[in-house]
């Protein structure tokens, strides 16, 4: 199983960029998907996730401004990212929670990471 994130780049404050992670190879289900992100010197953290159902969360520094969402037929997830900030500014990482079989018990898997730049 891999993730494949795509998306991000340099961007002016108050701008937007979208994120997307597709999921391939040996997938039964999906469980949760979310986003992380980790900034130069701190340490990673959660910035939205969303449950297979829908069901969504924020942290409470981008609720407002990001939006999740997911296509379980795509095995894909997106962060449409709006309002950025100067302090955005991460590696952004995708995640999600995979069974291969229905036998199996979720697994966790990371993409890649992307790098979102918000300049002031």
């Amino acid at each position: 199983v891999q993730l494949q994130a795509s998306g991000g780049g340099l961007v002016q404050a108050g701008g937007s960029l979208g994120l997307s992670c597709a999921a391939s190879g040996n997938i039964y289900s999906i469980n949760r998907m979310g986003w992380y992100r980790q900034a130069p010197g701190k340490q990673r953290e959660l910035v939205a996730a969303i449950t297979s159902g829908g069901s969504t969360m924020y942290a409470d520094s981008v609720k407002g401004r990001f939006t999740i969402s997911r296509d379980n037929a795509k095995n894909t997830v997106y962060l449409q990212m709006n309002g950025l900030k100067p302090e955005d500014t991460a590696v952004y990482y995708c995640n999600a929670g995979i069974r291969g079989s229905m036998f199996d018990i979720p697994r966790e898997y990371w993409g890649q990471g992307t790098q979102v730049t918000v300049s002031s």
